[in-house]
């Protein structure tokens, strides 16, 4: 299978990961795209961050519906900090019949130079990238390597950030959450 690793803290997950998620699911070449949550640093204090496991909870119940797409704790065992050209390792030791690809924002792919072994990741992987917000962000030259895929996904303006903080403003954000996501989010009282 060809399979799509979208990472994420997903504090909270909303529907524009949902939408680019299942965009390339349905309209790119990849058979699934798994929801990457990417456990806290440690080494960070970040009071503003869900537990992993609440997280992984909120993927978990925003794709209960979407058969492409699938939740991932796959980090949360390995040790921390940890390096995407790790994570990548470890999934073809567990699953070698299986090939694993990138999926990040444009914005993303200009700092990946920056990123630990990026050339091995490229070597071994395909980078498929979405457009963020037309004119503010400089095409990287990476854009022109044959492993690089630009898709042309929906455009979503919607950030975790805005969520938590309209969370404590008591400003109902239900529409920008999967329900059964928000549904988790309201019950446990998060970022109030």
């Amino acid at each position: 299978m060809k399979i799509g690793l979208f990472f994420g803290s997903f504090n909270p997950i909303h529907v524009g990961h949902l939408i680019i998620a299942n965009h390339f699911a349905e309209f790119s070449d990849l058979d699934e795209v798994w929801l990457v949550v990417t456990p806290h640093n440690p080494f960070k204090k970040k009071k503003s961050l869900l537990e992993d496991h609440h997280r992984y909870q909120l993927v978990m119940r925003a794709t209960e519906d979407y058969p492409k797409i699938k939740p991932s704790k796959i980090e949360f065992d390995l040790p921390q900090p940890n390096y995407t050209i790790n994570t990548l390792i470890h999934l073809y030791e567990k699953y070698p019949d299986d090939q694993f690809n990138l999926i990040m924002g444009i914005d993303n792919l200009n700092s990946f130079p920056k990123w630990k072994n990026y050339e091995r990741i490229l070597e071994h992987h395909e980078l498929y990238v979405y457009p963020r917000v037309a004119g503010l962000i400089e095409v990287p030259d990476l854009m022109a390597h044959d492993k690089v895929h630009l898709v042309e996904a929906p455009i979503v303006e919607i950030s975790s950030t805005f969520i938590r903080k309209a969370i404590k403003e008591k400003k109902n954000i239900r529409p920008l959450m999967p329900h059964k996501a928000w549904v988790y989010l309201d019950e446990m009282n998060f970022y109030k």
